[in-house]
């Protein structure tokens, strides 16, 4: 099954990140619960919840609402959420994927958000965004896929600052890329990837090749004052 429609349908006119954050976050659950109906009955639902997860969406330190902690509904059909590992933080998750024996390329693999690109979409999350977005994405994943070694985690954001261009000789008025790249080992804390220029001009120059684009930046910020996701 595909939801996409679904959630599209949901984030119509959504702007706001902790709005947009929760309402994928419930969807997310029903579409599960769904499915889960389709096999019998299934009590419980596993997730990978880690330890920032649940000190960013924690009330005392609060910075968001993570899908799995602050996004869950509360009419949630499932008996209990199981979360083997809400203790740990990412790389000691990894210690135990490997002394378990799983793959090294699945356990080093990057992190992807649960709200998927609803957190790289600034603004309202439409169809035709994401479809931009994801173009866009694949370039900066195929050029940073290639290096040794690569950064912690590396991917591409739509900005809702819209600037003029010219394609063809003709005046555009796009939204901005942002590609964001960092080096982190617990992702508490990160900093931004020293990428040579020879790197960020080609991606640059392949993502504004994508209509829709009018230009790229490449984001700079650390973690903190910046979280590694823009919202």
């Amino acid at each position: 099954m595909n939801a996409a429609d679904r959630y599209f349908a949901k984030l119509v006119g959504v702007t706001d990140p902790e709005e947009k954050r929760k309402i994928i976050g419930a969807e997310f659950i029903y579409v599960f619960e769904e499915e889960a109906r389709k096999l019998g009955a299934i009590p419980f639902l596993a997730q990978g919840t880690i330890y920032p997860d649940i000190v960013e969406s924690g009330s005392e330190q609060f910075v968001k609402s993570h899908h799995n902690v602050g996004g869950l509904p509360k009419d949630m059909g499932f008996e209990k959420v199981v979360e083997p590992l809400a203790g740990l933080y990412k790389n000691e998750v990894r210690e135990v994927g490997l002394m378990l024996g799983l793959p090294t390329e699945l356990v080093n693999r990057q992190p992807f958000p649960g709200p998927g690109l609803g957190v790289r979409v600034m603004g309202e999350v439409t169809p035709a965004k994401v479809a931009v977005l994801q173009q866009a994405d694949a370039v900066v994943r195929a050029e940073l896929d290639a290096l040794a070694p690569r950064p912690s985690q590396y991917f591409a954001v739509m900005t809702d600052t819209y600037t003029v261009g010219v394609k063809n000789g003709q005046r555009t008025d796009d939204p901005v890329i942002a590609i964001r790249a960092v080096v982190t080992e617990d992702f508490m804390t990160a900093k931004c990837a020293r990428l040579t220029f020879d790197v960020l001009e080609r991606m640059a120059g392949r993502i504004a090749e994508i209509d829709g684009v009018s230009r790229v930046v490449y984001d700079l910020s650390g973690k903190p004052p910046g979280t590694v996701e823009w919202q």
